[in-house]
């Protein structure tokens, strides 16, 4: 168990280039197959209740489609290397070839977008029009984008099916569930209330809006000690899970009032002054085995990773205000969350996502799916199911032990339940939000 999450060197960045490239193209391929926006957004009171304008078959029968379009070739993208290397003999050579299925995933699906493009800027130019809103539905397409790969890998990454290259390495290297983390908190900092300016709020107020990734971060806590699952101490410490880290960022920017046209300025000297502790025996420290009794020394890595974290997120604030709000990542990364500055590599994966998303300026019809619809409805509430049903996976299977067949089967039951419960909670109107 211990050798299943150790020793662990992460992929290449251009590997994770082309990953990162995928879902984005999938999403906007998905624009263009047929007429999908069958839930219109004709009555809202409080920006609460959402009244579908079609029926419920319509729009079961959308989600469907973007389902089969969307989620199930990403499950199959990001297994298929692993049911292969589940009978292949893991060596270099057999690897090097997994890996260039990605390249070739990638490669075709950008071709395929290009020829859409081309054929619609040809065949119809006369009904481009120009979206004054292109830039708010791009930024919700990256959102969703980061939510369904991070709820896929949570669980994913359990199994033996999933290619250990993707996971998380253990000192340094270039992991793809490296970047998890990182992308949740630029994710939820574009269209943070900093980055509309909305004024902080008390510690109360600050602690209660934290309140459900504390809940689920001490959940997820006695869950894993209770039924002995694998937990590597040197990624985040002995009690503390990403949960709490992102409890500690969200309680950090809610009671620290920055401005967010000088959020980005204050997030970059928090990342370099971080950087420089590193430097001076901060990174030492972290990397060693050394732990006092003291909460802080038992969990120094996910306590530390707060601070870089928070000037991500900081940055993200000012980019979120300036693309949505405004009236007019090192050469590696680091595997953990206290060597390389991070914000350089996120930052640059982040445009290069963004950049893809606004080539569909070129495309006309919608551009949004339901699919992304409903997850960027209840983008939160979405993250904490899905951590609560991988749990119950966890519960009821062995994980490690499982066939790659019964694997992949259970990731398909997973996302097709997370997608259709939330689906039919964004139908009926209902936010999974209680704080």
């Amino acid at each position: 168990m211990a050798m299943f999450v150790s020793n662990l060197s992460g992929s290449s960045m251009m590997e994770i280039a082309a990953l990162t490239t995928i879902i984005p193209i999938l999403l906007l391929l998905r624009h263009k197959v047929g007429s999908h926006r069958v839930v219109d957004v004709a009555l809202k009171k409080n920006d609460d209740a959402v009244v579908g304008s079609k029926g419920w078959a319509a729009y079961m029968a959308s989600l469907s489609l973007d389902f089969l379009l969307i989620t199930l070739p990403i499950v199959l993208v990001y297994t298929e290397s692993g049911y292969m290397s589940y009978y292949i003999h893991y060596d270099h050579n057999s690897c090097q070839v997994l890996a260039e299925w990605m390249y070739i995933w990638a490669t075709l699906l950008m071709l395929l977008l290009l020829f859409s493009i081309a054929a619609k800027r040809f065949g119809s130019y006369s009904t481009l029009k120009e979206d004054p809103y292109s830039i708010r539905q791009n930024v919700s397409s990256y959102r969703v984008a980061t939510m369904i790969i991070t709820c896929l890998c949570i669980l994913t990454v359990d199994f033996r099916i999933f290619p250990r290259r993707y996971a998380k390495t253990e000192t340094y290297g270039t992991g793809w569930m490296d970047l998890g983390v990182g992308s949740f908190v630029i994710a939820n900092s574009l269209v943070s209330r900093q980055a509309r300016n909305i004024s902080s709020r008390s510690w109360k107020t600050a602690i209660q809006s934290a309140s459900p990734l504390i809940i689920l971060g001490f959940a997820r806590l006695l869950s894993t000690t209770g039924v002995d699952y694998q937990v590597h101490v040197v990624e985040y410490g002995v009690h503390s899970n990403f949960l709490f880290t992102l409890a500690g960022v969200s309680i950090l920017t809610s009671i620290i009032n920055v401005p967010a046209q000088y959020s980005g300025i204050l997030g970059s000297l928090i990342l370099v002054g971080y950087q420089v502790c590193l430097m001076h025996g901060l990174n030492s420290y972290l990397l060693s085995n050394e732990r006092g009794a003291d909460i802080i020394s038992q969990n120094k890595e996910g306590f530390f990773s707060i601070f870089g974290y928070w000037g991500m997120y900081l940055v993200g604030v000012q980019l979120g205000n300036f693309l949505l709000f405004n009236n007019h990542s090192s050469a590696t990364l680091r595997s953990n969350k206290w060597a390389k500055i991070r914000v350089w590599i996120l930052s640059l994966l982040l445009w290069y996502v963004l950049a893809i998303l606004l080539v569909s300026d070129f495309l006309p019809g919608s551009k949004t799916s339901a699919l992304e619809e409903v997850y960027n409805r209840n983008l939160l509430g979405t993250f904490l199911l899905a951590n609560l049903l991988t749990g119950l996976v966890n519960l009821m299977v062995d994980t490690l032990f499982a066939s790659a067949v019964k694997a992949f089967f259970i990731l398909i039951a997973y996302t097709f339940s997370l997608t259709f419960i939330v689906g039919f909670l964004y139908f009926c109107g209902i936010r999974l939000k209680f704080w």
